[in-house]
């Protein structure tokens, strides 16, 4: 039975390594039982959601029995009056990683490849590995930011999609409108540009951010989130916009009923709580100038970020695992870096100010 079962995977499936998320507070809890947890490691929200999209969700349970709208009409109609762009310019799906799955089904043949940084999310790694074609990754810069001219000296004739996040996660780094400008010159028209904008609203206020709605270019398709800055990670809702004709076909492909009901009304309520976006904004710039003080003090370094988080950059792996294991068994939950091909550092989100006393405080006895 079990050659049977080998048989019936493909070998890039049976090699390929899964998305590991953070630990959850129920696994800390039962694994240590700490006098307290703070969870810093899944760039949550701290501050939790908006009130007015835990209402519209609320109030969605009324039509629970029926299906979601399959083309998310509302919601793509708000994000096209706001960004002005034409509905058929947008698409919903479950957080921008479902979209970015979305589009590996869609556009990609077999011996087509796609184009990367090292040191960026995993959740595209993951992806492209799971539907089998080469992915080619190019070292990030020393200071851990993406080398936009390596990538594009990369291209060849078989590169399909590049995949690139401002900022980036986990480094929390940005790439400037000149170096975009400069590597969008050379990408040709029959290669796709995934701009992966989660982080977004931690980094739009940078005059040199390159804003990729700004630019309106076929070839490149936009992705940003509610999980991030809108608090609703546990929703899974995200959203994105490219030229109508990739937005057609990416529908052809869509499971009909994603994102829910639930989902879609907190969505299109969140976009109409600017006093939460804003509290949020300042708690992370706030929590950031916080632990850029801290660490300089302490001697650690890090990565000056434009996400809701910092990385430190430890002496190596080692110390790496030692400092997060020790954080564990005192109920603080921090992302190691090691599958992101960064073992010696660490990402610490954002918290309130309560969370952040107990990792300084950790961090201080370790």
């Amino acid at each position: 039975m079990a050659d049977r079962r080998s048989f019936l995977v493909p070998k890039h499936i049976h090699e390929l390594r899964p998305y590991i998320a953070g630990k959850t507070i129920e696994e800390v809890a039962a694994s240590y039982n700490p006098k307290r947890i703070s969870k810093l490691a899944s760039n949550e929200n701290r501050l939790g959601c908006s009130p007015l999209a835990l209402e519209a969700a609320q109030r969605s349970f009324d039509t629970i029995m029926n299906y979601p709208d399959p083309a998310g009409t509302n919601l793509r109609n708000k994000l096209a009056q706001m960004y002005h762009v034409k509905p058929g310019n947008v698409i919903a799906g479950s957080g921008s990683e479902g979209i970015m799955s979305l589009i590996m089904r869609t556009f990609f043949l077999d011996h087509e490849e796609a184009l990367t940084s090292s040191g960026t999310f995993i959740g595209f790694i993951v992806l492209a590995n799971s539907r089998g074609i080469k992915l080619n990754q190019v070292p990030l810069t020393a200071d851990y930011r993406f080398d936009l001219d390596a990538i594009a000296d990369s291209i060849n004739p078989y590169t399909k999609i590049i995949y690139l996040a401002n900022p980036n996660n986990p480094t929390g780094t940005y790439f400037t409108v000149e170096e975009f400008d400069r590597f969008i010159k050379r990408v040709p028209e029959n290669v796709l540009v995934i701009l992966d904008e989660a982080y977004f609203e931690f980094a739009s206020d940078q005059p040199d951010y390159p804003d990729s709605m700004r630019y309106r270019l076929d070839n490149v398709i936009t992705l940003r989130t509610f999980s991030k800055a809108y608090g609703l990670a546990g929703f899974r809702i995200g959203y994105g916009f490219a030229h109508e004709d990739l937005i057609t076909n990416l529908m052809k492909v869509k499971l009909p009923f994603e994102p829910s009901s639930p989902a879609q009304a907190a969505g299109l309520a969140a976009l109409d709580d600017m006093p939460f976006l804003q509290k949020t904004q300042d708690l992370v710039i706030r929590g950031r100038e916080r632990l850029y003080t801290l660490f300089d003090h302490m001697g650690i370094k890090y990565v000056k970020s434009h996400a809701n988080s910092v990385m430190m950059v430890m002496g190596n792996e080692e110390e790496s695992t030692n400092l997060t294991e020790f954080m564990l068994k005192e109920g603080v939950i921090l992302r190691r870096l090691q599958a992101f091909g960064l073992p010696d550092c660490i990402r610490v989100t954002i918290g309130l100010d309560s969370e952040l006393d107990h990792f300084e405080g950790v961090l201080r006895r370790f």
